[in-house]
């Protein structure tokens, strides 16, 4: 004997702590336990302004107008359904969408295959640190930035035309050319974030089989398709995914550079729930609007979902 006693006081304390050790070193506790914050972050965050949304999207209820909400029910949807302007401002959103995402794909895809094959080229990491410099950039900062460059008095793109013998042209204030412009200043932002999914991308695929593709002499492109392409493709298409949804609901960009103007030359969906929320504070139209916008963007993600698990099954077959 040790000369101490075990009280049953300290015999019940221990027990009690290694019952509350063995609690916690349960498989699905401790998981559940550090999932407690997100979630609660995650309800108080999304899940309660979304249903409220929701609901205030039945109402007729403007900030401006001293009353009470009143129940409309599907009033708002129908409305916004059979506005023309809504429908001219989604077409432009797709067709920004469609340019911005497939041009910065493409891009992205050439760059990031240059970048690859070109790991011995000297100044590699600090080129790339100046690829996705724009990336980084809020996008405030970045429409200033380019509505500096093309401003047709002291602008330096018009410098340039100058130089050249060209008289100055107003980007931003013309209907021919202000659509471009802001497109060219999303390729620009958002190119690099392509080009780093690529990368990514390629460092999935195995050596073994780019090794095994050397010794068979493939050419390029079939190196490119059935080797780089087929091991990359969910990375990639997870890039996509999040390019899509980012350009469909760019805002801050357009609004900043062009105010969606001129006249709506530039004004995507995103700046006309803005402007009906915020600056009309017609609250029970906008909402009804911004479910109709999350709905698309859902359809969006279900579709790339199914896009990926149709190839997926269709390689296992």
């Amino acid at each position: 004997m040790d000369g101490t006693l075990t009280t049953p006081g300290r015999l019940s304390r221990t027990s009690a702590r290694g019952g509350f050790a063995s609690f916690l070193g349960r498989r699905t506790v401790m998981p559940g336990l550090l999932l407690i914050p997100v979630l609660l972050f995650f309800i108080v965050w999304n899940t309660i302004p979304t249903l409220w949304l929701l609901g205030l999207s039945f109402y007729r209820f403007s900030l401006t107008s001293g009353r009470a909400p009143i129940f409309a029910g599907l009033l708002n949807y129908k409305n916004i359904l059979n506005d023309s302007g809504v429908w001219l401002d989604l077409s432009r959103t797709f067709l920004f969408v469609i340019c911005a995402v497939g041009i910065e794909t493409l891009l992205g895809m050439l760059l990031g295959l240059l970048f690859w094959n070109s790991q011995r080229l000297p100044g590699r990491r600090i080129a790339l640190t100046m690829l996705f410099a724009p990336m980084v950039l809020t996008p405030v900062a970045s429409g200033t930035f380019w509505k500096l460059i093309y401003d047709p008095t002291f602008g330096v793109l018009n410098a340039i035309l100058h130089g050249f013998g060209f008289s100055s042209v107003n980007f931003l204030g013309e209907n021919s050319t202000a659509f471009a412009s802001v497109l060219v200043v999303d390729i620009w932002m958002w190119t690099p974030f392509m080009v780093l999914m690529t990368l990514a991308a390629l460092a999935s695929v195995p050596k073994a089989e780019l090794e095994a593709a050397e010794i068979d002499q493939l050419s390029a492109w079939q190196r490119f398709r059935l080797v780089l392409l087929y091991h990359g493709k969910y990375i990639l298409m997870l890039g996509i995914l999040l390019r899509t949804i980012d350009a469909f609901k760019t805002m801050d960009l357009i609004y900043n550079m062009t105010f969606g103007g001129p006249g709506t030359a530039t004004q995507l969906v995103a700046i006309t729930l803005y402007r009906r929320a915020f600056e009309a504070f017609n609250m029970g139209w906008s909402s009804a609007l911004a479910v109709i916008l999350l709905l698309i963007s859902i359809a969006f993600t279900a579709t790339f979902i199914f896009v990926l698990h149709w190839r997926a099954d269709k390689a296992e077959t």
